[in-house]
């Protein structure tokens, strides 16, 4: 454990127990859902290779028009 974990540590153990269980639950639904992007976004790469090709395509064709961060 790095030393900035440890020291956050230390400080949420004098906090009520009522306050660390609920910082708990929240820290493991955060990594809960970063293994879950994690996963997501491994089993996307055929699909977002193919969106980047067709977009390629698009643009080697002349079927783009550069983005005008005015009208955004």
């Amino acid at each position: 454990m790095t030393r900035a974990l440890e020291n956050v540590f230390s400080k949420l153990e004098s906090l009520p127990a009522d306050e660390q269980d609920r910082i708990a639950r929240w820290l493991q639904l955060e990594l809960e859902s970063e293994e879950g992007w994690d996963y997501r976004f491994s089993q996307s790469q055929g699909g977002l290779d193919a969106l980047a090709d067709e977009a390629l395509a698009d643009a080697a064709a002349g079927r783009t028009t550069p983005l005008d961060p005015e009208k955004m």
